[in-house]
């Protein structure tokens, strides 16, 4: 199995056997018929990929890669905040009238700040200082700014990257690790969506840095599984995994922001089949 596969079991195995349930206490979530969407959760989940030895994906059901790298390069590319901008409609129930979703995610990535090095977003300086001062330990972005979450439609889940560069011994070549934290997690519907989203991303960064992609460390301050969800996540846990796919970027691309979805592929990629119809609570 891949390893994705395996930290996927064993984390909603450890959900659903040992975690706490919020049945009857206050929660913000609703389910679509106006019902109270309630979870079992664990606090603090740690998870490592190393994204030298495969890419992330699980094979239990497919991720659909293109589809994730799009909304990654909305927010970090495009720094779009409108679901216009984006091919997919998962952000359609948090938007207004005009496809906005207030000043979240990908507006938070066009606001430029003063440096000493001068006006830049927060894309540009990570990629100016991986080039330039690739060992800084201040390296990292954050989505969740407070002055400003009284205009978010939503506040962001995964909020912040910080990235770390190391080097292996006899090797020319600096390796890229980072880590993706997140404040909450569906886990169901999004943890392999943003493990693989950002796993793209820490490979797209490194080969326009003339990097090699290192280790992927997720997060999850709040990682639930919703009550509705709970028979779902069962049966996918049981399913038989196969091996890891490879993971295809095109070399081609040395611009940052030259990268589209169709620039990455995920080959010999088998996997179970979909769950459809999934409840989302919003």
């Amino acid at each position: 199995m891949s390893y994705a596969d395996h930290i996927f079991i064993e984390m909603c195995r450890d959900i659903i056997e040992n975690g706490v349930s919020t049945e009857g206490e206050k929660v913000r979530p609703k389910w679509e018929d106006g019902s109270l969407a309630y979870t079992v959760k664990k606090f603090g989940v740690v998870n490592r990929y190393d994204l030298s030895k495969e890419f992330p994906a699980l094979t239990l059901r497919r991720t659909a890669i293109k589809s994730c790298t799009d909304e990654l390069l909305w927010i970090w590319q495009k720094k779009s905040n409108n679901i216009h901008d984006l091919h997919s409609h998962i952000w359609d129930s948090w938007a207004d009238e005009n496809g906005s979703i207030g000043k979240a995610y990908g507006y938070q990535m066009q606001v430029k700040h003063q440096y000493r090095e001068g006006m830049m977003d927060q894309v540009d300086r990570v990629i100016y200082d991986l080039k330039n001062n690739p060992y800084s330990r201040r390296i990292m972005t954050n989505l969740y700014v407070h002055q400003d979450l009284h205009e978010m439609n939503l506040y962001p889940c995964a909020y912040s990257m910080t990235f770390n560069v190391t080097k292996k011994e006899g090797e020319d070549k600096l390796v890229l690790n980072a880590i993706l934290n997140q404040r909450s997690q569906d886990v169901l519907t999004a943890n392999n969506w943003n493990v693989c989203q950002y796993a793209v991303l820490v490979h797209m960064l490194a080969q326009v840095c003339d990097m090699q992609a290192g280790e992927l460390v997720h997060v999850i301050a709040d990682a639930h599984i919703y009550d509705r969800h709970i028979p779902l996540v069962k049966e996918l846990i049981s399913r038989k995994p196969f091996e890891a796919p490879k993971f295809w970027l095109n070399p081609e691309i040395k611009d940052f922001y030259a990268f589209t979805p169709d620039d990455v592929k995920l080959e010999n990629y088998e996997t179970g089949p979909q769950i459809k119809n999934i409840p989302v609570a919003v």
